[in-house]
Parts: structure tokens; C-alpha cells; sequence
């Protein structure tokens, strides 16, 4: 599946530099990293969210996750969810794992984390599952008249979180066979 020709046309009339950069069939932006062997903090996920009665695209870099307490009073909403896979196909026309950060092609605004300008240059979802979009971060917000953000959170500690409870099960597990004997 190759980059839509409708993606390589919004980025050429806007005069956006890109490189098409083809890889394995991927689905995550953690899966895109590993295969590209690049820095999760390179690769852009992009999100469907609903914010109240309206649709944001969000991007944030693959080493974060998105904060909806911080994104509600970005977007001064008062109930913000991520778009489920029948929204997203109702909304982009596109399949989950494909979706383009480019929300001027679907009248969209957009919320990029402002740790993506830690990274020159990003690897971005193409519409593709074995083509992505490598470009600049100061012309991605440009292009889309971003709204840049403190809008991710650290998956790190949530990882710390799921580490140390399951140690504790294990404990626990071991203290009940222990007993048994």
C-alpha cells in the first residue's frame, strides 16, 4: 500500500520537503521505530480525538502518551475522548495506523506536542502501512497552523508503574506456593 497520491499533492502544492521512506508492513509507531531502528522520540503518532462537538488531529512523539487533562484545556473542551475505528473511518476516510498528520487535508485543526521540536526531523504517518513520511518539524507546524502544546505525558513511568505491580504479584505468587509446600 503506497503513499495516497492525494497526500504527495497536499505536500507539493504547499511546498513541503519530504521523503517517502519505505519500510516492512508496520501498524504502530512503536513497530515503525524498531523496524527503522530511529528514536521513538523521531516518530510522530497521530490521533483522532473528539473534543466536545469537534474532531482535532494530534500528534505527539512515539515515546509519550497523549495527556487528555492537558489536551482538554488546550482545546478549552469540557469532554475529550480518542476516535475510535469507526469514527476514524467516518472522519479521515483512512484506517487506523495510517492516519496523516497533515489536518488541513480534512479541514481539521491540529495539536502538536511540543517535544516533536526536540527532533529536526520526524518520520510521520503517510496513509501507508509500508511507506511513511519523513519531514521538518518547523514545516509540519507551519503547513498546519499547529497549535504546539504541552499535551504528552511519559509512558516511563507508567511502564515503572507495571513493572513494580507485577513484582508484587510475583511475590505474592511465590509466597502462596511457598505456603503450599
Amino acid at each position: 500500500m503506497a503513499v495516497p497520491v492525494k497526500v504527495i499533492k497536499h505536500l507539493e502544492r504547499h511546498k513541503v520537503p519530504h521523503r517517502v521512506v519505505k519500510h516492512k508492513k508496520v501498524y504502530t509507531a512503536f513497530d515503525l521505530a524498531r523496524t527503522l531502528d530511529e528514536k521513538f522520540a523521531n516518530i510522530a503518532k497521530t490521533l483522532l480525538v473528539k473534543a466536545d462537538k469537534r474532531y482535532v488531529l494530534v500528534t505527539i512523539p512515539a515515546n509519550l502518551r497523549l495527556d487528555i487533562p492537558k489536551l482538554k484545556k488546550v482545546l478549552k473542551a469540557k469532554e475529550v475522548q480518542i476516535a475510535n475505528e469507526p469514527m476514524i473511518k467516518k472522519v479521515l476516510k483512512m484506517k487506523p495506523g495510517a492516519i496523516v498528520p497533515f489536518a488541513t487535508m480534512h479541514k481539521l485543526e491540529t495539536v502538536l506536542d511540543k517535544a516533536l521540536r526536540g527532533a529536526k526531523e520526524i518520520i510521520a504517518g503517510a496513509g501507508s502501512f509500508t511507506e511513511s513520511l519523513r519531514l521538518k518539524v518547523k514545516d509540519l507546524e507551519k503547513l498546519e497552523n499547529a497549535t504546539v502544546a504541552d499535551i504528552g505525558k511519559s509512558i516511563e513511568k507508567d511502564l515503572l508503574k507495571a513493572v513494580a505491580k507485577g513484582k508484587k504479584i510475583v511475590k505474592k505468587a511465590v509466597k502462596r506456593v511457598a505456603k503450599k509446600r
